[in-house]
Parts: C-alpha cells; structure tokens; sequence
C-alpha cells in the first residue's frame, strides 16, 4: 500500500463523522485535516429551561512523511498543536477537545518513534471548568506494518492498524 492509498483509505473512514480537507501539495508534509463538532444539550418542557449543554470537538492533523525523523515530528507536532488550539474556544459548556497528529511514513527513525511515544500535551482550561484539551499522536510505517501511539493516543493506533492493516 502506498501513503497516497493509505491517505484515501484513512480520510474516507473519517469522513463519516468529520468534515474532512485534502492538500495535495507535494511540498508540505500535511496532506489532511479532519474536524469533528459535537453539540449536546438536554432541557426540560421547554428550551429555556436548560439542565445542561456541552461542547466537544476534534482536530486531526493527517502528515505523510517518506522518513519520518525526529525533526520532522516536532515541526509537525508544534504546527498541529499551535493550529488546533487556535480553533478552540473555552467557555462555559465546553467539555473537551482533543488534537489529534498521525503520521503515514514508508519508514521512520526509533528515535522519533520515542519522540512521539513521550509527547504528553494536557491543558485544562479554568482549572477545568471551561473544558480540556488532550494531544494524541499515531504513526504508521507502511514498510513493516508497525504502528506506535502516544499514552493519550492508544484509540489512534488501533484505529490505524484496524483501518490500514486488516
């Protein structure tokens, strides 16, 4: 499987949820965003008399990389965290957000694969109360089938071996 299959077959899996954008620019390692908007509210007889409402959204930064490094990984990682947290807005009802940074790579270094597994990005925003955000991270070398996560990612990966792999 080459990344440019690996990439339609992972934006179409989202695109069932997530409002899904392609690049096709050769020159920027970034070929997809996927974003995700959940509204939930409950009330009762009537809208005005509202029990509770809550805000949760996802950002999916999709990079495809030939060899990803060390170096690589963190220019793209800062670039998916400064982007995402720049569509998040905090304020009451807004439970969570995550952001999301997977790599598909024909081979990468055991050092960025370290990298990506230690990245550990929270941030609670009000001491909670206005929500909190969580960075998750997934790769997948197309090479050898390995797939490797962040603590915060271990969804990531699975669904990358069940999307990618099966």
């Amino acid at each position: 499987m080459t990344r440019s299959e690996a990439i339609d077959k992972l934006c179409e899996s989202y695109s069932a949820y997530f409002d899904v954008e392609r690049f096709d620019d050769e020159a920027i390692e970034l070929a997809a965003t996927c974003f995700l908007y959940v509204h939930s509210e409950k009330y009762v007889l009537v809208k005005a008399a509202k029990l509770w409402e809550y805000d949760s959204n996802e950002y999916v930064y999709i990079f495809s990389v030939p060899h990803l490094t060390k170096e690589i990984f963190e220019k793209c990682r800062d670039y998916a965290h400064k982007e995402g947290m720049s569509h998040i807005e905090p304020k009451p009802g807004h439970m969570c957000s995550y952001i999301t940074a997977l790599f598909i790579c024909d081979t990468c270094d055991k050092d960025a694969v370290r990298a990506l597994k230690r990245t550990r990005i929270y941030k609670s925003f009000r001491f909670s109360f206005y929500g909190w955000m969580d960075f998750h991270t997934g790769v997948i070398e197309l090479e050898t089938g390995m797939t490797a996560a962040n603590g915060s990612g271990r969804s990531t990966a699975q669904l990358l071996k069940k999307t990618l792999l099966k």
